[in-house]
């Protein structure tokens, strides 16, 4: 008999998120989920009955699942990202439910930007809205490479399929647009739990999947070979013991990508290069190794590597650069201004770094740009030109959401500033025209 750890550890792992204006109902869809799909501990369904009760509802108000905050349960509106982790025979979720509110679009870009598919909610008695294409625009932003549009609260337009199809048509048509790859389109209930878990039995005009149906059954997109390879070393093992007097190897995660036993690199920013001669998983050893395994690299040459190094195949050797051009979303309550000297964060190396210019800033609401806005404040989204101390290997955001996204941290206290995403903004969106900067009096 195979046991549960088994089972699991056979199946895939989705990370997805959800979005949507407040009051959409997205705490109570992923009430719903939860308690449909039996992932709810009889103590948890408990505390949420009885708090239910309290506040005079008969039936249990499935959002207090996620909504965890004091001030959320006063509000009912999701203010901080709320991560679960469930799983069914098929696969293995992480789940991140993002708040509504234009107040706080940092935090949809944090819960959204490791997602490999969102859902977005809208109420259909209102239809796509402001905040429906804001949400829209983000997931484009980060490239989600799958989106859902679930029209939420069917049973209060008496399950029409005209007003789900004029929803979806506008929806769909207004995402191809930002460069969306896919958009399916889910008429639910999840106050009733119409098409969440188990089918409606009200819209028998539907013929497509459930919400956990898809999330079963969505492909997730790991190309283990069609990607750029990528080893951001962590730490250089060194034990020089006895039992390995010359062990030399370089621990991390693989970022991108897949090394083989026998494969040339080259190491960044040295441009040095090398063979792989063995790799080491949990503490054995193998032939290949992909992404987003942890490893240890052994090379034949001694080459002076540490943290921060990048590890490639000499066949694909990214370009280095110390003039960062990107999209960035501002996340602290400080401003970012031109000037501003900053830390950049990428993958396991940090560099000193000054902000060049702040060429413009978007609005979400009609996508369109702003120029020379002087700073950005938080919930911003903008593009920033950095110039770093040191040359980065970055990817382009498009190429590769792990090596093409940074961090701009305040070096005085280690805030977070804003997170970064190489390259061109939008899929389908046009290169910002090109801004000179005066140079003079940079120190690197």
């Amino acid at each position: 008999m195979t046991s549960t750890t088994e089972q699991l550890s056979a199946t895939t792992l989705l990370r997805f998120a959800t979005a949507g204006s407040v009051d959409d109902g997205k705490s109570t869809l992923v009430g719903r989920l939860l308690h449909d799909s039996k992932s709810v501990l009889a103590d948890q369904l408990e505390a949420v009955e009885h708090a239910s009760r309290s506040r005079g509802q008969e039936a249990p108000d499935l959002a207090l699942l996620t909504d965890g905050l004091r001030a959320e349960r006063e509000q009912g509106i999701t203010i901080d990202v709320a991560y679960r982790y469930f799983a069914t025979p098929r696969r293995r979720f992480i789940l991140a439910d993002t708040p509504g509110h234009v107040q706080y679009t940092r935090n949809m870009v944090t819960g959204a930007s490791t997602a490999e598919l969102t859902v977005i909610l809208v109420d259909a008695r209102n239809g796509v809205v402001e905040q429906t294409r804001r949400h829209a625009a983000l997931a484009a932003l980060l490239r989600v490479p799958h989106v859902v549009l679930a029209v939420n609260k069917m049973d209060l337009v008496a399950y029409e399929e005209t007003v789900f199809a004029a929803i979806a048509e506008e929806f769909t048509a207004y995402a191809t647009e930002l460069g969306v790859p896919e958009v399916t389109a889910i008429p639910i209930s999840a106050l009733a739990g119409d098409n969440v878990v188990e089918p409606s039995a009200h819209m028998d005009w539907y013929g497509g999947p459930t919400v956990l149906e898809h999330l079963e059954t969505v492909p997730v997109s790991h190309d283990l070979t069609g990607c750029h390879a990528r080893f951001p070393v962590q730490y250089v093992i060194r034990p020089q013991t006895a039992e390995h007097p010359d062990y030399r190897g370089y621990a991390g995660q693989i970022a991108a990508g897949t090394f083989r036993v026998g494969e040339q690199v080259t190491v960044l920013p040295s441009g040095r290069t090398s063979t792989i001669t063995g790799i080491d998983l949990l503490g054995e050893p193998v032939d290949v190794a992909w992404t987003p395994q942890s490893v240890t690299l052994l090379l034949a040459d001694d080459i002076d590597i540490s943290r921060g190094d990048l590890i490639v195949p000499a066949s694909d050797v990214p370009a280095t650069t110390q003039d960062v051009e990107a999209t960035v979303c501002h996340v602290a309550d400080q401003p970012l201004t031109v000037g501003q000297r900053v830390l950049l964060k990428h993958t396991t190396r940090t560099v000193k770094a000054i902000v060049k210019d702040i060429p413009s800033k978007l609005t979400l609401d009609d996508l369109s740009q702003h120029p020379a806005p002087g700073q950005l404040v938080a919930n911003d989204i903008g593009r920033v030109r950095v110039r770093t101390a040191e040359p980065l290997a970055l990817d382009a955001y498009a190429d590769s959401r792990r090596t093409g996204s940074f961090l701009l941290i305040d070096p005085a206290d280690g805030t977070t500033l804003a997170a970064g995403m190489a390259g061109e903004a939008f899929a389908a969106a046009k290169a910002a025209p090109a801004v000179e900067a005066d140079d003079e009096g940079w120190d690197f």
